[in-house]
């Protein structure tokens, strides 16, 4: 009788399982389908101030908790400098039930690519239970030489 190799067995076990219903353990995902945090980048001359952006929206039935505290913490690289490095509630851009942006302002000292690590913190709730979640993200900022984006503007008129 031939014998089948180990990597065969366990891909046929596997799909028996599948055939007869049963799940298997898989690893769990780094953030679920009940929201989606998005952000965007900076891009901008050395010494100019921009913006980034971070948002949070809540899916599937869950909302945003609009009494539990709501922030933005953020460790920015050596090189750029932030308006404010904790960000809460009262400094949103745009708030909804299920959609919460906060606005970074961002100028960077340094060109080059650096970064900022942040960490965003809230509650979300539906009708049986709430949840904190603590999100971790690193919002990129490249940052051009002021003479170098100088020229380029003037190469555009």
């Amino acid at each position: 009788m031939n014998q089948l190799p180990r990597t065969a067995a366990l891909f046929l076990v596997t799909a028996a399982a599948l055939t007869a219903g049963l799940t298997l353990p898989r690893p769990s995902p780094a953030a679920d389908d009940t929201y989606q945090v998005t952000h965007t980048d900076a891009t901008v001359a050395v010494g100019a101030k921009t913006k980034a952006s971070v948002t949070v929206s809540a899916q599937k039935g869950w909302h945003l908790n609009a009494e539990a505290p709501l922030t933005l913490k953020m460790t920015p690289a050596p090189g750029v400098a932030l308006d404010k490095n904790k960000l809460v509630r009262g400094d949103l851009a745009l708030s909804s039930d299920s959609t919460a942006r906060f606005d970074v302002a961002v100028i960077p000292s340094e060109p080059g690519k650096q970064a900022i690590e942040a960490e965003l913190s809230f509650v979300l709730c539906q009708e049986e239970a709430c949840r904190p979640i603590k999100e971790k993200l690193t919002i990129a900022v490249e940052a051009s030489a002021a003479k170098a984006t100088a020229e380029k503007e003037t190469k555009k008129k």
